[in-house]
């Protein structure tokens, strides 16, 4: 039998496994008919990588427009051992490849393979990891100069300063939130913002809504401390690249595919939308949605300013490019995400920032899109009514954003 593990490329932990009983020949890539398909990876080939077995042993056989490389090395064709890693692309997916001889049990007990490599820890060297690792590749421990906690939760990396807090990746060690993955993302209001009290409100905020909410799109809640007066917001951990990252790294995408993106938003918006109270997010840009490796879902992140409607809360928040003219006002409504919606498809589809294409024309500013090449006319129209400026100019509904984009495709 022969184990594919799939890694977190940073973390080395698992995300999903493969098990083949009685094959000879496993094939993986993105067209649908491999045997592991891959959604959501750009680097990996339609047909990318074949393991064939011959006389008992395994054997890599690279057909990838971008390589495949084995324990760091490219290869393309090589013989598999027990526990080498496989890379799809140098930037792409990691395989820990096993075979039935030295894999333990599926249901082996979790704390006696925690004791394993606890024991494994004591005497690895933790050579020959990649320089972005975050959990030895050998022993499975944390690749850390010295173990820092904040609360029950071990530090692993800082993910991000901003002007509110810091985000760090976190290992639930000690197993303290039942059901939850081991590795989770942890927010930490600055000392200066703690204190102010608007700015305390709206990560307690955050933290209660982020709790009340259930949708696929939106990341999970685990856990909310106050430690040393400094709050503390726990949540899913999200493997894959937001839609800025991708734009700068990879250029503008098609039409069709930034339709398709913005039609999974307006689901999970009009989810927002619907509630009672209805919520606004009222922060809707491509750099708080990520595209998810594991199953190329858009994931809508930070809550730090949602709006609940009927709320006396009138925050000014806005980002430039992004945020309805209301929002500057401190008056968001439903239709200022719209307008946020409108946005982002402009960068997707040109790369450029949105105020770009912000002129004066007759008595208002608004976005002049027709110097976009290649838009289709039908698109252009939907979002040059997304982006009116007055909100009772746009879709009444994110709904009926999602039904005129649909119409696009």
């Amino acid at each position: 039998m022969v184990t594919l593990i799939l890694l977190e490329s940073r973390t080395n932990q698992p995300l999903q496994q493969w098990q083949f009983l009685h094959q000879s020949v496993i094939r993986i890539g993105r067209a649908p008919n491999n045997d592991i398909v891959l959604h959501g990876y750009y680097q990996v080939s339609r047909q990318h990588l074949e393991l064939i077995q011959d006389d008992r042993q395994w054997r890599l056989v690279s057909r990838g427009t971008n390589g495949t490389f084995l324990n760091h090395v490219l290869v393309t064709e090589e013989t598999l051992k027990h526990n080498d890693l496989i890379r799809l692309a140098e930037n792409g997916p990691i395989f820990k490849f096993q075979l039935e001889s030295s894999v333990s049990s599926v249901e082996t007990n979790n704390n006696d393979i925690e004791l394993k490599n606890q024991e494994a820890a004591k005497s690895c060297t933790h050579e020959g990891n990649p320089s972005d690792s975050i959990f030895c590749i050998h022993c499975g421990q944390p690749l850390v100069e010295q173990e820092q906690y904040i609360g029950p939760y071990q530090i692993l990396r800082i993910l991000g300063r901003g002007g509110m807090g810091t985000t760090y990746l976190v290992w639930d060690k000690t197993k303290k939130i039942k059901g939850a993955p081991l590795l989770l993302v942890l927010k930490e209001m600055n000392a200066s913002m703690a204190r102010i009290a608007k700015a305390r409100e709206l990560f307690e905020r955050e933290a209660r809504i982020l709790k009340s909410l259930t949708h696929p799109g939106i990341p999970k809640y685990y856990d909310f401390f106050v430690e040393n007066d400094r709050k503390y917001l726990v949540m899913e951990l999200i493997h894959g690249h937001n839609l800025e990252q991708m734009v700068y790294q990879r250029g503008p995408f098609t039409p069709e595919r930034a339709t398709e993106w913005m039609i999974q938003v307006c689901d999970i918006l009009n989810y927002l939308h619907n509630l009672q109270p209805p919520l606004v997010h009222r922060d809707v840009k491509p750099a708080n949605l990520i595209l998810r490796n594991l199953d190329s879902r858009l994931m809508l992140l930070d809550f730090g300013a949602v709006k609940e409607l009927g709320t006396s809360l009138e925050t000014r928040i806005g980002v430039e490019g992004y945020s309805a003219p209301e929002q500057y006002r401190g008056k968001p409504c439903p239709q200022s995400d719209i307008y946020g919606v409108g946005a982002t498809i402009i960068f997707l589809i040109t790369g450029k920032a949105p105020m770009q294409y912000y002129r004066y024309q007759g008595t208002k500013y608004e976005f002049d899109i027709s110097t976009i090449p290649n838009l289709p006319p039908k698109l252009g129209r939907v979002i040059e009514k997304a982006c009116r400026p007055e909100p009772r100019d746009r879709y009444r509904t994110v709904q009926q954003l999602s039904t005129s984009l649909a119409d696009c495709l």
